[in-house]
């Protein structure tokens, strides 16, 4: 990789995890991270990993650097910020198979996570599959259907980005 290339991952990184912080710290002045169905906006840009590698540590000290400046408890800090580097992996890896695709592991790694986050860390008496239940919810919300919209909208100008590490 030459050194522009370097310049331009770097950079693309450190946008995508600034991006993620703001986007989160919105969604919770709305109040939209908080409740039975959260919809963390900043999910939405799990899908950028069909676009480019570098945008999976990006999300990942996005989600890292979000869960500190929120507040979260340590073991939400560490385990939430793996869902979302298990999600932007596998984005990665099945972005071969389509858009639709794509946005199925952040759901799934989310889902499958972050409701024992919930349950044993913040001592939540709700049942642990009531909890996937709402968990997959704000996911679909989130990376499902914003996260889709966005896709679409990048795909659609794709040929405008020069995406760092693209390699399809």
């Amino acid at each position: 990789m030459r050194k522009n290339e370097k310049v331009l991952a770097l950079t693309q990184g450190a946008l995508i995890a600034a991006a993620y912080v703001v986007l989160t710290h919105f969604a919770n002045m709305l109040g939209l991270a908080s409740g039975a169905i959260q919809v963390r906006l900043s999910e939405a840009l799990t899908v950028l990993p069909y676009f480019t590698p570098v945008a999976v540590p990006g999300l990942f000290i996005g989600c890292l650097i979000a869960n500190i400046t929120t507040g979260c408890a340590v073991w939400d800090i560490i385990f939430g910020s793996i869902a979302t580097l298990f999600g932007a992996i596998g984005t990665r890896l099945f972005r071969k198979y389509g858009m639709v695709a794509a946005v199925i592991p952040p759901i799934l790694s989310n889902t499958l996570i972050v409701p024992f986050v919930i349950s044993y860390v913040y001592g939540t008496e709700l049942a642990i599959p009531y909890l996937m239940l709402t968990v997959a919810i704000g996911e679909i919300i989130s990376c499902g259907i914003l996260g889709g919209f966005f896709m679409c909208a990048l795909r659609k100008n794709e040929n405008a980005i020069k995406w760092a590490g693209r390699s399809r």
